[in-house]
């Protein structure tokens, strides 16, 4: 196999994760992989710090000739057997460097959004584009809301999302946390990684956090990531009084040495295609609290490796987390059975080897 991953993404999150450990466990099992992706992002990053077969190219719009250009150029010199494409925008460029150059590669792609795509004529007709010979969702709940959309629903297919374990291999604090903030060590520590983003829906993380800063007096809460809505969930933070008790620390690339030392994960998103942060929080042994929306039911099984809650409901997240805190015997056997779940269907291996199954299988076909 001879393969060309692409994406126009400009961001990093589980979806550009994702595409580090594709390339990383195809690396020995095909016969060539090509990445072109966006320069000056962590993904082009961590190309070049690990010797990727890689390309660049700045972004500019999902019309952009140079990448029409380009794809076509990389598809021609590299003999591309398939093209597996990692976000809308690489998909709209695909399509239409496909009708403007002729070629006929197959491509797949890979989606993560919970969106409907039958907005309008051009969208919908891209996604039933013939050339485009499958598309691998993250989840059921990303595969339902596309069914309207796609003609042929057997072009539809699922692999979920994964991680590393060799990545995530502490468990156990350290206090690298609290020294770093100051903090007392018996303070319990509740974590959130996510964009801030609306559906992430940091409010309901804050306003959980008031109930919980009512109950538990040596309760704070960290929260890691970037986003537009940084700065008014700071300043909802500090309208709820509670400043003292938050800590924002932006994009860290220390994730693995923090999770950790989260005494809990509480993850309020309310329209999450599948939540590959959790998987996270199950390797490094960490008790999670999640919404009961989207994809998330699918990688968190309810009061077996983890709570769900409903969305947007503070009360009911506080009353989970509590639950939880109160109660050791139930929050190991969450964690050590949200381990073993993800070992046996969630690691890059396990997802890798599921999406090269539906790579050679188009090619075969």
């Amino acid at each position: 196999m001879r393969l060309l991953q692409i994406t126009a993404s400009n961001v990093w999150r589980g979806h550009e994760q994702q595409i580090v450990y594709y390339y990383d466990e195809f690396n020995d099992q095909i016969e060539h992989q090509v990445l072109l992706c966006t320069p000056n992002t962590r993904l082009s990053e961590i190309a070049a710090e690990r010797n990727y077969n890689f390309q660049t190219l700045e972004f500019k719009s999902e019309y952009d000739l140079k990448w029409m250009k380009k794809i076509n150029q990389i598809i021609k010199e590299e003999k591309i057997d398939v093209v597996l494409i990692h976000n809308s925008t690489a998909h709209t460029l695909c399509v239409l460097s496909s009708l403007i150059y002729g070629w006929k590669t197959p491509m797949v792609f890979f989606r993560t959004l919970i969106k409907k795509v039958d907005t309008n004529f051009f969208r919908k007709w891209k996604y039933n584009y013939k050339v485009l010979k499958k598309i691998v969702c993250v989840s059921e709940a990303v595969r339902t809301i596309l069914l309207s959309a796609i003609k042929d629903h057997t072009r539809l297919s699922i692999v979920g999302s994964a991680t590393d374990l060799s990545e995530f291999q502490k468990t156990q604090k350290t206090g690298i946390l609290h020294r770093e903030l100051g903090w007392d060590a018996d303070t319990i520590i509740i974590g959130n990684i996510a964009a801030f983003v609306p559906f992430k829906d940091h409010i309901t993380f804050v306003n959980t956090a008031e109930i919980l800063a009512s109950k538990l007096p040596n309760c704070k809460f960290v929260l890691i990531g970037k986003g537009e809505l940084e700065q008014e969930i700071k300043d909802y933070v500090a309208q709820k009084g509670l400043t003292e008790r938050f800590a924002f620390l932006g994009f860290r690339k220390d994730v693995p040495e923090l999770f950790p030392e989260f005494d809990l994960f509480l993850f309020t998103s309310k329209l999450e295609p599948t939540g590959g942060v959790l998987l996270e929080a199950n390797a490094c042994k960490v008790p999670v609290v999640a919404t009961r929306a989207g994809g998330i039911p699918e990688v968190i099984i309810e009061n077996k490796t983890g709570l769900l809650c409903e969305k947007e409901n503070a009360s009911d997240f506080a009353e989970a987390v509590i639950k939880i805190l109160s109660n050791p015997s139930l929050r190991n056997e969450l964690v050590t059975n949200g381990y073993e779940h993800l070992k046996a269907n969630f690691t890059k291996e396990v997802i890798a080897k599921q999406m090269l199954a539906e790579l050679n299988a188009v090619i075969k076909s």
